[in-house]
C-alpha cells in the first residue's frame, strides 16, 4: 500500500513538489478551484500516472464534472533525471466551458530505500516489504543485530559496544550492514534534507556507523547512538548507495524485548523561520540477538579449570580426559584465580548469532569471588564477548553462582518445541519466605532471552544450593537423544543394602583416606542418616516431577544414580561421598567424581554400579579424584570446570514464538 501525502495546488501559480517513488500524492480538486468552476480537465507528462476518485464520467467535450468529494491521486513510475522534469496540469471551467484557471504541479521524483537483511540470508536486499517489522519462524522476517560485546582491539580495555569509535576494521563483521539506496536527479531541490534518526528509547541500545569514502581510504564515524539521535545524510545524486553498519549495545532484559527501529525521513523546507516538515519516512526494524546457553549434548571446544596448590591430582586426571576428548584445556593459574577454584560458579558460556556472524559470549555471575577478573581480563577479546549483570540492591547468595544454572538439550513438551532446550534455575521452594534465590537481575536477564524458556526448580535444600548437585544431562543414542541423571538416595540405599545382602557389610567406604573410612553396615545402621536422606529424596522427587512436566520426560528418560547426602546444622544437604552426578560431559566421555566406594574384589562397587546404569548409552567413563581438593570443600568436578561448546546448528530466529 502506498504512503500517501496531501498536496495543495493554487490556480495561476506553479507548485513544485518532490515525490518519492512508491508513494502517492493526493490533491483535493475542489479546494483549489476558482469560484464558479463546474468542470475540470487533467493533463500530465508520460511518466506520471493519475486516478480520480470517486470515478466520474466525462462529458462529450472530455470535461469532468467538479464535485466536492473528488480527489486526484498521482504517482510516478520512474525517478527523475532532472529537477521538475514532469508535471500535472489541472484546468477548471465554468458553466459555458470557459477556462477559469489552471493549476500546475511540477514533479521531481526520487527513489529512496533504507535497506537491511530482512529475509535473514546474509544479503541486504532492496526494499524488502517486510523490513519494517519482525516475525518469528522459518517463514518469518526482520533483520537481526548482535550486541557487539567483544573487544577487537588487542590493547583496548573496554568492549566494542562501549566505545563510540571503531577500533579495528574487523569490528565491522560483528555489525549488521544497512544501506541507503537513492536514485534521482543530481541534487535535491533547495532546502530538502535526508535525515536518519532513532528514538530516545533506542539511543542506548544501538550504534550506527557510516562508511565515508575519501581519496585514500575509508573511515567509519558513529552517526547515531547515545549522544546523537538524528543525522543528516548527504544526497549523492544519480544512482547511489550509502553504507552503514549497525551494532547492538544492550541485551534483551526485563524492560527491553529486543526490537529497535531506525528511521529515514525526507524533510521539506517550510516558510522562513519555521522548521522543516517530514514528507516521507522509511523504517527498518532489528531484533537484538539473544544470549543462548549450550547444553552438554553439544560438541565441546575448550575446557577451563583452575590450578591451585592442592589440585595436582585433579588436574592430571582432567588433562587426560580432555586429551581423550579431542578438545583444548585452558588452565587459569593462581596469579589469576587467587585460590578460587570454582570455575563453573564464576561464569557460563553461551553465544550470540545473526545470519552474518556468530561468536561466543561469556556471562559473568555476580558472585564475584577471587575469579571475578578472569572472564573480563582473560576471555573478552576478538570474537569473544562478555556480559554481566550486577545486583545493586539485592543480596548475592550462593544461588547466584552458575553451578546453579543449567540448560537442557532440545525437547518437545505437549507438542510445543524447544529446539534450543530450556534453562534450569535453582530457587527456594515456592512457599518459602526466607529462602535463598538467584538475584532478580540475573533471572530477569535469563527470562528475557525468550528462546530457552527457563524452568525454576528447588535447590535451596542444598547447603551450596546448586542444581548441578542433583542433576545433569548426558547424550544418548535413542529416545530423546539424552538422559536426565538424578542423584537418588533411594538408589543409594538400595545399592548398599544389596552389598550387605551379598555379605559385604564390612566393606569400607573411603578406604585409604585417613579418618574417613566407614563400613556399609555402619551406613545402613544410622537411623538419623537414613531420615536425612529420606528428606533429600523428597526434595529431589519434587524436582523430578517438575522436570518431567516441563521437559516432557518419561521415566525411561531418567536414570537414578546412587548418591547419599548428609544434613548440616542448618538442615541443608551436602553430598556424603563425591557426588557422581556433578560430572563433566565431553562428547561421549564423562568425567565423573571418583566416589571412593566399597571395593569388592579390588573394584570400586559404586564406579561399577554407575558404569552399569549408564552402560547402554555408548559412553566412556573417567573417574576423577577430586576428594580432597573439591569434595571436602563442598564441590565436585563440574563445579571446578567449565566447557565452551559449539553453538546449535538450529537458528534461533526460526522458532515459532
Amino acid at each position: 500500500m502506498f504512503q500517501q501525502r496531501t498536496v495543495r495546488l493554487e490556480c495561476g501559480k506553479a507548485t513544485h513538489v518532490l515525490h518519492v517513488l512508491g508513494t502517492q500524492l493526493n490533491v483535493k480538486l475542489y479546494r483549489c478551484a476558482p469560484p464558479g468552476s463546474q468542470f475540470f480537465q487533467v493533463k500530465c507528462t508520460n511518466a506520471v500516472q493519475y486516478q480520480i476518485s470517486p470515478k466520474v464520467s466525462s462529458t462529450s467535450n472530455n470535461m469532468l464534472p467538479l464535485e466536492k468529494s473528488l480527489s486526484l491521486s498521482i504517482t510516478m513510475m520512474a525517478p527523475s533525471k532532472d529537477a521538475s522534469d514532469n508535471k500535472v496540469a489541472v484546468s477548471y471551467f465554468g458553466d459555458n466551458l470557459e477556462e477559469l484557471g489552471k493549476a500546475i504541479l511540477h514533479l521531481t521524483s526520487v527513489e529512496l530505500s533504507l535497506d537491511v537483511d530482512a529475509d535473514r540470508d546474509g544479503v541486504v536486499e532492496k526494499n524488502n516489504p517486510h523490513k519494517g517489522s519482525w516475525k518469528w519462524g522459518p517463514n518469518g522476517h526482520g533483520a537481526i543485530v548482535l550486541v557487539n560485546c567483544d573487544m577487537e582491539s588487542l590493547v583496548g580495555t573496554k568492549r566494542d559496544c562501549d566505545d563510540d569509535s571503531l577500533s579495528r576494521l574487523s569490528d565491522l563483521k560483528d555489525m549488521s550492514r544497512m544501506v541507503l539506496r537513492t536514485n534521482g536527479p543530481g541534487q535535491l531541490p533547495p532546502g530538502y534534507k535526508l535525515v536518519l534518526h532513532i528514538s530516545l528509547s533506542d539511543a542506548d541500545k544501538i550504534g550506527v556507523f557510516q562508511t565515508v569514502k575519501s581519496v585514500l581510504n575509508k573511515s567509519y564515524p558513529m552517526v547515531l547512538g547515545r549522544k546523537t539521535l538524528s543525522y543528516v545524510v548527504k544526497y549523492e545524486g544519480g544512482t547511489a548507495e550509502t553504507e552503514f553498519f549497525v551494532e547492538g549495545r544492550k541485551f534483551l532484559d526485563e524492560n527491553f524485548e529486543g526490537l529497535v527501529t531506525i528511521y529515514l525521513s525526507l524533510l521539506e523546507p517550510s516558510t522562513k523561520g519555521f522548521p522543516e516538515t517530514p514528507i516521507f519516512t522509511d523504517k527498518v526494524v532489528f531484533h537484538m540477538a539473544p544470549w543462548i546457553m549450550t547444553p552438554n549434548t553439544l560438541r565441546p571446544l575448550q575446557v577451563f579449570v583452575c590450578s591451585t596448590t592442592d589440585n595436582y591430582s585433579f588436574l592430571k586426571d582432567m588433562k587426560e580426559l580432555v586429551k581423550q576428548s579431542g578438545c583444548k584445556l585452558k588452565v587459569c593459574h593462581e596469579y589469576m584465580n587467587r585460590g578460587d577454584r570454582w570455575m563453573q560458579d564464576e561464569l557460563e558460556f553461551g553465544y550470540v548469532e545473526a545470519p552474518h556472524q556468530c561468536f561466543p559470549v561469556v556471562l559473568d555471575s555476580p558472585r564475584d569471588g577471587d575469579l571475578k577478573d578472569f572472564p573480563y581480563n582473560e576471555l573478552l577479546g576478538p570474537d569473544f564477548g562478555y556480559v554481566t549483570r550486577v545486583a545493586l540492591n539485592e543480596k548475592v547468595t550462593s544461588l547466584d553462582s552458575f553451578g546453579n544454572l543449567e540448560v537442557s538439550p532440545p525437547v518437545t513438551v505437549n507438542g510445543k518445541e524447544y529446539p534450543l532446550g530450556r534453562i534450569i534455575i535453582g530457587c527456594a521452594f515456592p512457599t518459602t519466605v526466607k529462602g535463598r534465590n538467584m538475584t532478580k537481575v540475573v533471572q530477569d536477564f535469563l527470562w528475557a532471552q525468550k528462546v530457552q524458556a527457563p524452568i525454576a526448580v528447588f535447590s535451596d535444600w542444598l547447603s551450596v544450593g546448586h542444581v548441578d548437585e542433583f542433576m545433569t544431562f548426558v547424550p544418548a543414542p535413542n529416545r530423546k537423544g539424552f538422559r536426565l541423571l538424578l542423584a537418588s538416595p533411594d538408589a543409594g540405599y538400595e545399592f548398599f543394602r544389596g552389598l550387605q545382602k551379598k555379605g559385604h557389610g564390612k566393606a569400607k567406604m573411603f578406604e585409604g583416606l585417613k579418618d574417613e573410612e566407614v563400613t556399609v553396615d555402619q551406613i545402613l545402621s544410622n537411623k538419623q542418616f537414613q531420615q536425612e536422606n529420606a528428606f533429600v529424596q523428597s526434595c529431589i522427587d519434587w524436582n523430578r516431577d517438575v522436570l518431567k512436566k516441563e521437559l516432557g520426560l518419561e521415566e525411561e528418560d531418567i536414570i537414578d544414580l546412587p548418591i547419599l547426602f548428609s544434613l548440616r546444622p542448618d538442615k541443608r544437604a551436602v553430598a556424603y561421598y563425591p557426588d557422581m552426578v556433578n560430572m563433566i560431559v565431553l562428547g561421549k566421555n564423562l568425567g565423573i567424581p571418583k566416589p571412593y566406594g566399597p571395593k569388592i574384589d579390588g573394584v570400586c562397587a559404586l564406579e561399577k554400579e554407575v558404569c552399569s546404569l549408564l552402560g547402554g548409552l555408548g559412553l566412556n567413563f573417567f573417574f576423577i579424584d577430586d576428594f580432597a581438593s573439591y569434595h571436602k570443600l563442598l564441590g565436585e568436578v563440574h563445579c571446578g570446570s567449565n566447557v565452551q561448546r559449539d553453538p546449535f546448528s538450529y537458528k534461533w530466529w526460526n522458532m515459532a514464538l
